[in-house]
């Protein structure tokens, strides 16, 4: 099941989303062009280390630079495969949300969204040595602000069955709704299983989103608010 649009349309142009997709494949393109042990450096200097965060905090060593992964690490990505999937749903979500909200008030939802993906997947990986990288979670915060902004728009959303093209009109409170309780249902049996899996930071997705509906309600003031595109 694959989202391809939305019906949704903008009246300004998403700037800054553009900038963070392009401000995200550059630093993949700088990733893909070094060689293997030095990408390694890079992901574990710039993505969050859960193990090492919380290292600093038994040690009383924390400082502003240990702070510094849970940002720079949603700039970072594993492959061109995670790059593309995160970026188009940002495409698909982000320029509504950032027609609402302004070019400003869009970003903050998004850093600090993100910011919240991480500490969520702190609270329940805190001894992991295992890099955290992607713009997942921040993205995660843009969808939750969109499933409170136009609930009942249509996601286009390719599916196949048995080898045919369907594309089905779905609308946002069920596709984004079927896609909280997926991360909300692997999280659960990630931790269950004390994170090993596949490797994605399911509670990051959550936390995300749940920062998205709750930022939403601070930087959506009546001022800035007009009539929501219901259809």
């Amino acid at each position: 099941m694959f989202p391809l649009r939305d019906n949704i349309p903008s009246f300004r142009k998403p700037y800054m989303t553009y900038i963070i997709i392009f401000v995200n494949t550059v630093i993949y393109l700088v990733q893909f062009i070094l060689p293997s042990w030095l990408e390694e450096m890079f992901v574990y200097t710039y993505g969050f280390v859960p193990g090492a965060f919380l290292r600093s905090i038994r040690n009383s060593t924390l400082t502003l630079e240990d702070f510094y992964p849970f940002f720079t690490s949603m700039f970072i990505h594993g492959n061109w495969g995670h790059l593309i999937s995160n970026m188009w749903m940002l495409w698909l979500f982000g320029d509504n949300i950032e027609d609402r909200l302004g070019h400003f008030r869009f970003f903050l939802l998004y850093i600090l969204s993100g910011f919240a993906a991480m500490l969520s997947h702190f609270i329940f990986y805190s001894s992991s040595p295992v890099p955290a990288i992607g713009a997942s979670g921040a993205i995660a915060g843009v969808m939750g602000a969109y499933f409170v902004l136009f609930p009942y728009s249509r996601i286009i959303t390719f599916v196949p069955v048995f080898f045919m093209p369907m594309f089905i009109h779905i609308p946002a409170v069920i596709y984004l709704g079927i896609w909280f309780l997926i991360q909300f249902y692997n999280g659960t049996v990630s931790s269950i299983m004390g994170g090993r899996g596949s490797g994605v930071a399911w509670w990051a997705h959550i936390g995300g989103f749940i920062s998205g509906i709750l930022l939403l309600k601070v930087l959506y003031t009546r001022k800035y608010r007009r009539p929501v595109y219901y259809e």
